[in-house]
């Protein structure tokens, strides 16, 4: 029996089979630890990354919005951008979108408390240079969001 698939479901076998081609060729033997999916993961946030900052340049120099309000949108829309993206293309999921999104709204609540906020504003506080403690936070944030998007918001059932 052949099984007929979407265009969305195309694009999804298409980007994780790019993901996997690619992975398969890390050298070092990291093609047998780092799933296919962590690749597809970095390279969707990083480009929801670039959009995030595109728009925060819109938001803040062009439109003349505060600050916080200029960071605040960006930073949704790049989540939301994200999310769509890693659920069609990087996870394949297929569960209910409404408690899906729920627990995705959950899971970018903590990790802009507890990483963007908490580790990068305490890490400056404690003296780090504040591009430094970012960066800091940013890969706490990545491993974070990565582990939460594979196992709890796109899990398989």
């Amino acid at each position: 029996m052949t099984t007929v698939l979407t265009r969305a479901e195309q694009r999804g076998a298409s980007f994780s089979g790019a993901m996997a081609g690619i992975v398969r060729r890390l050298p070092w033997g990291l093609s047998r630890v780092v799933p296919a999916s962590l690749l597809g993961f970095i390279v969707i946030n990083g480009f929801t990354f670039g959009i995030d900052l595109g728009l925060l340049t819109i938001f803040r120099s062009l439109i003349g919005l505060p600050l916080w309000v200029s960071i605040t949108i960006a930073y949704a829309c790049a989540f939301g951008l994200s999310y769509v993206l890693n659920r069609a293309l990087n996870f394949h999921s297929h569960g209910a979108v409404g408690p899906q999104l729920a627990v995705y709204v959950v899971v970018v609540v903590v990790n802009y408390v507890v990483w963007i906020l908490g580790a990068g504003a305490g890490l400056n506080l404690l003296g780090v240079e504040y591009h430094v403690s970012r960066v800091i936070a940013g890969a706490c944030e990545g491993i974070y969001m990565y582990c939460a998007l594979r196992w709890i918001v796109f899990r398989k059932a």
